[in-house]
């Protein structure tokens, strides 16, 4: 985008009371945000929802002071802009009615990996918490996945914490323009997010730090991934609005279980309940409803000629080899474990390349 269209882009975003929906509207009637500025008031007025007041917000010659400002600012930090138009702007953010006309972006951003994962939950994230974090993404991994999180503290930061550890790309959704960092005690992990990805704003430098602003922010969080994941959460909290964007956006969202007088399973336990989130108990499940085959995206892994099997690994290697090709269900109870446990210990023997998936839910060993 070239200095004079980011110019008007950004007088229009600036406009109070406009908004994205009303801004987007104008823009798919007249072409262009420059467009927008030279066409009649008249013209203007007939468009459904563009009444005299947002009109009058939307020609403030300061608009176009700060749009000044702002490009100065964009121009010295050296970031990047995506108009929703271009080609550089995420591509499930494309689909969101409500996402931002343009957003900021500092770091080394890719988002041609289409497995984009939102992991949220509580700030006063548990030590059992923790260890499923780091655990999930763990898991996650051979896949390459991109994990998205807001940078804040308790499950957001440890969720880029295990990114970064596992060498996936990670970006943070901020709240606040990119001329800041909160909290600040995270200021410590932003280099390591920068190599590892980046970060995303739609605010300004001159924007007000405002604690509103991260339930806008979480909108961005939503739409960026093709899943988003609850760790913990309270009976009322920010990553339950996060879950419902997901949901009005048509994309999976997935909740990890607590026992029911547990202050931060609450949340995540009435999102199962109401039907609003999948059961998640292992990255395999995750894995199994967003339809990831390692098999057709990853270079296969060549069977060493010894590969350390636990107890479990080694019952459910013996069966296979003894029985053939069996269902994840037959395996279970042949075995005697849990479903769930079954298919997070079959991911993992598929992962170090002894075992592969069939269709119909079959597995056989290598």
């Amino acid at each position: 985008m070239d200095i004079n269209d980011l110019r008007y882009v950004l007088a229009l975003q600036r406009a109070p009371n406009l908004g994205d929906r009303s801004a987007k509207k104008l823009i798919a009637r007249l072409g262009s945000a420059e467009a927008i500025f030279k066409e009649k008031r008249q013209s203007l007025l007939k468009i459904e929802g563009i009444g005299e007041l947002k009109l009058q917000a939307l020609f403030d010659p300061a608009n176009f002071e700060a749009a000044e400002k702002e490009i100065e600012f964009i121009k010295n930090e050296h970031l990047e802009t995506h108009y929703f138009l271009d080609e550089n702007y995420p591509e499930k953010l494309k689909h969101c009615h409500d996402s931002p006309i343009i957003l900021f972006s500092r770091g080394n951003i890719q988002l041609n990996n289409r497995r984009i994962v939102s992991v949220v939950g509580t700030r006063k994230i548990t030590s059992a918490g923790k260890t499923f974090v780091t655990q999930f993404i763990e898991e996650l991994s051979p896949l390459n996945p991109i994990i998205v999180s807001g940078f804040a503290y308790g499950v957001d930061i440890a969720a880029h914490r295990a990114a970064i550890d596992c060498n996936l790309q990670t970006i943070g959704c901020l709240a606040h323009g990119l001329d800041q960092i909160y909290p600040k005690l995270h200021a410590k992990y932003v280099d390591d997010v920068l190599k590892n990805g980046g970060f995303f704003s739609d605010f300004w430098s001159s924007d007000k730090f405002d604690r509103n602003n991260f339930l806008k922010r979480n909108r961005i969080i939503a739409g960026l991934s093709e899943a988003t994941v609850v760790i913990e959460s309270a009976e009322k909290g920010g990553s339950l609005v996060t879950a419902d964007i997901a949901n009005s956006y048509n994309r999976e969202v997935f909740a990890v279980p607590g026992r029911p007088g547990d202050k931060y399973s609450k949340g995540c336990n009435e999102l199962i309940k109401l039907n609003k989130a999948h059961l998640l108990s292992s990255a395999a499940d995750l894995v199994y409803m967003l339809d990831w085959k390692l098999h057709e995206d990853v270079k296969p892994v060549q069977q060493q000629l010894f590969v350390e099997l636990d107890e479990e690994e080694q019952q459910i290697y013996d069966l296979l080899k003894e029985k053939g090709k069996s269902q994840l269900d037959a395996i279970a109870l042949y075995c005697d474990f849990p479903t769930f446990k079954t298919a997070s210990i079959l991911l993992n023997m598929e992962l170090k390349g002894v075992i592969r998936p069939l269709p119909g839910k079959l597995f056989e060993a290598i």
